[in-house]
């Protein structure tokens, strides 16, 4: 008796292990024509094979990413439509999925800082502040999950010179000040509760940049926001002298950034099979 009842459990087993397995199989076979749906731009065909794909083996998280992606392809940055929202926020909430079974998953961590950023591209100026403390968040996290990602430390700093260029703009042109006017900025006023702002943003943005640039020594691009961030540093410095010490090391950055440009364009394209 005994011995039968073991018998039925090890057939109660190994049935139940063949399912899973065939499950897995499945959910492969799903996720790969969902890959070639997506392929095809052919979204919504690409949805369904990879909710299919992800409800037949919920550890499929190729599977989760590509579904998540799949709706962050089809979300318009600044449509404010229920069937966009709704692409975001299906995004949103699967790439919180892999977080929540993955919570260093890079390709997550920086979908999600990336939406957030192009959603301060709209909005009124609470709302992109909120968005852009939003995508620092992200950007943060993926720095504690890697401190050698140079994009996020990129990302960062971009995220400072978005938080600081409008206001400051903003008062140079109240001002009278050209665009190639050099800082200070020439009411004091107006720069001291300025530099009470955004002061520290700068300050940690052009941090960020130069971490970025410290791991990748040809990242031309951060040179370039090094440049941008130096010349709103300039806008708020103390006297004419640090204004021109600054200037002189965004124009340094500046004309870096366009050489390593001019020598990457130089080198021979990598054939793409």
């Amino acid at each position: 008796m005994q011995r039968s009842k073991w018998m039925v459990l090890a057939a109660a087993l190994i049935l139940a292990l063949s399912s899973t397995a065939c499950n897995k199989l499945k959910s492969r076979d799903q996720m790969n024509q969902g890959v070639q749906a997506y392929k095809n731009t052919h979204y919504q065909d690409a949805i369904n094979h990879f909710k299919q794909a992800v409800e037949l083996d919920p550890t499929n998280q190729n599977a989760q990413l590509y579904l998540a992606t799949s709706y962050f392809t089809q979300w318009i940055p600044g449509a404010d439509t229920p069937e966009n929202n709704r692409m975001l926020s299906a995004a949103k909430s699967e790439f919180q999925k892999v977080l929540d079974k993955d919570p260093k998953n890079e390709t997550a961590l920086a979908s999600m800082a990336s939406m957030a950023y192009s959603q301060a591209a709209s909005g009124t100026p609470e709302e992109k502040e909120q968005h852009l403390t939003e995508a620092r968040k992200w950007d943060i996290r993926r720095i504690e999950t890697d401190p050698k990602n140079a994009e996020a430390y990129y990302s960062l700093g971009v995220i400072a010179w978005a938080q600081a260029f409008p206001a400051i703009g903003t008062v140079r042109a109240k001002l009278g000040m050209k665009g190639d006017d050099p800082g200070p900025i020439k009411n004091e006023k107006e720069r001291a509760e300025l530099k009470d702002k955004y002061g520290k943003i700068v300050d940690d943005g052009m941090n960020y940049l130069q971490k970025a640039i410290d791991i990748n020594p040809e990242y031309d691009d951060a040179m370039t926001y090094l440049n941008l961030l130096l010349r709103k540093k300039a806008d708020l410095a103390d006297s004419v002298d640090d204004a021109k010490a600054d200037l002189a090391q965004a124009e340094k950055w500046y004309n870096k950034s366009l050489d390593i440009k001019k020598m990457k364009a130089a080198q021979p394209q990598k054939k793409t099979t």
